[in-house]
């Protein structure tokens, strides 16, 4: 591949990895604020909650909690890890 087309790929698997560990920590976050129970008005509280409940929220319908601990948050971390060694080793091939 030249080096426009390998200079694109890496710039892309970078993205998509930042993105990734972007969102993994607004999940971490998301987990030490169901802990604290923070201000629900909180323009950063709503952003949270909107931007990681669409994905949590499926995985609790299906996995109950567990001693009254919601284990959607291991669930998701585990399945993005899967997909970003999936997604980024296929462009990594190349």
């Amino acid at each position: 591949m030249g080096s426009v087309g390998g200079s694109f790929l890496m710039t892309l698997v970078s993205t998509i990895s930042f993105v990734i560990n972007i969102y993994t920590w607004i999940l971490i976050a998301r987990v030490f604020m169901s802990w604290i129970n923070p201000d629900p008005y909180n323009p950063v509280v709503q952003f949270i909650y909107r931007i990681t409940e669409p994905v949590l929220e499926p995985f609790r319908r299906i996995i109950p909690p567990l001693g009254g601990v919601d284990l959607s948050p291991i669930v998701v971390f585990i399945l993005i890890r899967f997909l970003e060694n999936l997604i980024l080793g296929s462009f990594r091939m190349y």
